[in-house]
């Protein structure tokens, strides 16, 4: 151990005394130049460290990033995310023991210097300063004459004084140097102690990391043996396929049958003649599926649909033009050329489009089907709803004719609606008339907001919507709609007439309403008219009231602001429901009590409206002012069915959204089935709806119909 200043020398400051407190600062100087150089390079050991880390963490972005492009390969997502998160864990042990260097060294080293040294040499300029002023007095001392006694006592006494402050400071510098000799070896030692333990816990934790990762990496080394196996055999077996195309291809015949697992018929280039540039041909990749043609410009662009019925079409050789190999299809609308490279893939082009338009043809089976009862005879103006349901289920309906047969009975039907031409296979659902194939694309060109469009041949039918055609039909909105064609003197187009001439009718007669009777009305009592007829269920009334005006979902201020809608869901006309909503009715428009059309449905006790409404997306959550929603009312006002519907809902509803994360998305099945039921039994058969109630105070009646309920849940 360092020998220290002696006080005893310090009083008597001898010259030994002297050269020791030099040597003691010459020692102060040398040991802050060491700790100086220290913390800088510790500092600079640290900047060096956090940008290592931070190079690293990116490496291990990157890592990750590299991870989630091989998400389908689970075995190297499942190595790269475990080794990833085990390097993770390595950058943070890095990033603390960087942390804990910089306070082992830097902080408690600063602290050293910043406590003691400045007061060192604050206390070293006193005292060397005092030590000037009693050379100064000694002198003066000396030289005092010992005639004057006077100024000899004086430099005694001021002599005296100096030296005891010079002793004083003297004490005070030489225990300020003693104290940081002695301190400096504590806190250098507990500073470079602490740097060793910060390096021992980070060697440690990692060495446990590893341990943890050890049965992983072995895990890893067996499948990256065996993955090293399977791409052996995998890079033979492609190498083995490539030269089993290139024999078979060496004739350089492309090839024009489907990839395994593809839907089309056949795929395969064709050249394709532009319209508006017959002598400009580009290759294109067709393929035919869902009895649609199809093709694709280039690889950037999406599908292109041709031909959307290849049944509406017609396919022939095309052998009057230079070019070769060509043929065309033709359609109503138009027809195009193509061009195959060799005579094999025209003919295998020619029978897959024939092939295909057979096959639809024999294939194609209209799902609408409607039962005897529902044929314009035994159509009345309404359409019934019905409250509950009886106990026994619908059987197995009979076989029911397709759409085009029932369509075509209503009065007029049997010729298109605005040029009269025979045999019409379009129809509109919101209007309820039919059509030929040329009006019908001019109707498609008005929007859907005026007239919405289908197939009597190709397109699903409601049965509801087959009974609108019935119920309405051509003549009975040609009154309505062309009421005043003579008096303005205007002659409708015959079939043969240029669709310029039917376009402009059609015009005038859906869009401007030329030709619709007014009878001075305002806008408020043509709302009323429509709202009495939607309760009374007269349909011709409410296609009159549209025609003239009549807004869809205008409020009727005297039944409490309540729609159409709402008054045909009180008066119990499921057709009057469906031939709003299809012109545009707001299914959750709500009155002033926040009643909506499902409200006024349950509280009713019509089936048939809650099932149209709920499938045309009623909220069945809604509450009215009392807090109540349709449910609710259901249960308030003892309509089992109508329960069993909206409690079947409701579970479907929520049952999806469960499962919409985690598994597939879809209705419920039995629930399905269920509504389909009830649906079914308001359009077909109405009469065996007859209201089934039940009350709280059971009962062999209530208990049998809870345990069938039970059963269809």
């Amino acid at each position: 151990m360092d020998s220290l200043l002696d006080f005893e020398e310090c009083v008597k400051d001898s010259p030994g005394f002297r050269l020791k407190l030099e040597l003691f600062e010459t020692d102060v100087t040398v040991l802050e130049t060491h700790l100086d150089k220290v913390m800088k390079l510790c500092g600079k050991m640290v900047e060096a460290g956090q940008a290592y880390n931070a190079a690293n963490q990116l490496f291990l972005t990157s890592l990750g990033e590299l991870a989630s492009y091989h998400k389908k390969d689970a075995a190297i997502t499942n190595c790269l995310s475990q080794f990833n998160h085990g390097l993770q864990e390595m950058v943070s042990f890095h990033t603390m023991l960087f942390d804990q260097t910089q306070r082992a060294i830097s902080q408690q080293l600063s602290n050293l210097c910043t406590q003691f040294l400045p007061q060192l040499v604050e206390t070293r300029k006193e005292f060397v300063r005092i030590g000037d002023d009693l050379e100064t007095a000694a002198a003066k001392n000396a030289q005092v004459s010992r005639h004057k006694a006077g100024d000899a006592e004086r430099a005694s006494h001021l002599l005296l004084a100096t030296r005891k402050c010079y002793q004083h400071f003297a004490l005070d510098y030489c225990l300020q140097l003693n104290t940081f000799k002695t301190q400096q070896r504590i806190d250098v030692l507990n500073s470079v102690f602490s740097f060793v333990h910060a390096q021992f816990t980070f060697f440690h934790q990692g060495f446990d990391l590893l341990r943890d990762l050890e049965p992983t990496m072995k895990t890893m080394a067996a499948q990256l043996s065996q993955l090293s196996t399977d791409c052996t055999a995998q890079r033979k077996d492609l190498e083995n396929k490539h030269l089993l195309v290139q024999q078979r291809d060496a004739s350089g015949e492309p090839m024009v049958n489907p990839c395994p697992g593809s839907d089309d018929i056949i795929q395969g280039y064709l050249f394709k003649r532009c319209r508006r540039k017959p002598k400009t041909w580009k290759r294109c990749w067709f393929s035919i599926r869902d009895n649609q043609l199809i093709y694709r410009k280039s690889h950037k662009e999406e599908n292109t649909v041709l031909f959307e019925d290849l049944r509406l079409c017609a396919v022939k050789s095309l052998d009057h033009i230079d070019r070769r190999f060509c043929f065309e299809l033709l359609s109503v609308q138009k027809c195009c050329a193509l061009q195959a490279d060799s005579e094999q893939l025209k003919q295998a082009w020619l029978s897959a489009l024939q092939g295909s338009i057979d096959l639809a043809y024999r294939e194609r089976v209209d799902p609408v089907c409607v039962q005897p009862k529902d044929l314009p005879p035994l159509l009345g103006g309404g359409g019934g709803g019905g409250g509950g349901g009886d106990s026994s289920s619908p059987g197995p309906p009979t076989r029911r004719p397709p759409a085009l047969g029932v369509a075509l009975r209503g009065p007029g039907n049997q010729r298109c609606c605005d040029c009269g031409e025979d045999e019409p296979r379009w129809a509109s659902i919101n209007l309820g008339v039919t059509m030929c194939i040329e009006c019908s694309g001019i109707h498609r060109s008005l929007g859907v907001h005026l007239s919405k469009v289908r197939s009597l041949t190709l397109d699903s039918w409601d049965a509801e919507q087959l009974k609108l055609l019935c119920v309405l039909g051509n003549d009975v909105m040609n009154q309505i709609y062309e009421a005043r064609c003579s008096e303005d003197g205007r002659v409708k187009p015959r079939a043969d007439s240029l669709r310029s001439e039917k376009e402009a009718w059609i015009k005038e007669k859906y869009v401007e309403k030329r030709f619709v009777q007014s009878d001075g009305a305002d806008g408020p009592n043509a709302g009323l008219r429509l709202y009495h007829a939607a309760m009374s269920g007269d349909l011709v009334a409410m296609a009159a009231a549209l025609a003239q005006g009549a807004e869809v979902n205008g409020c009727v201020g005297e039944e409490e602001g309540r729609t159409a809608l709402i008054g045909a869901a009180v008066g119990g006309s499921l057709l009057a429901c469906e031939f709003l909503l299809l012109n545009g009715a707001n299914v959750n428009h709500r009155d002033q009590r926040g009643r909506g059309a499902l409200h006024a449905a349950a509280t009713a006790g019509h089936t048939g409206q809650v099932c149209l409404l709920l499938k045309r997306g009623a909220n069945q959550y809604a509450a009215d002012e009392k807090g109540q929603d349709p449910l609710a009312i259901a249960v308030e006002t003892a309509h089992a069915d109508i329960v069993t519907l909206l409690r079947m809902a409701r579970m479907n509803e929520e049952m999806r959204d469960s499962e919409g994360v985690f598994g597939a998305v879809g209705d419920d099945e039995t629930f399905q089935d269920i509504f389909r039921d009830f649906s079914d039994m308001a359009s077909h058969d109405p009469e065996r709806l007859s209201r089934r109630q039940f009350s709280r105070g059971g009962g062999e009646e209530e208990e049998e119909e809870g345990q069938m309920n039970s059963q269809q849940c």
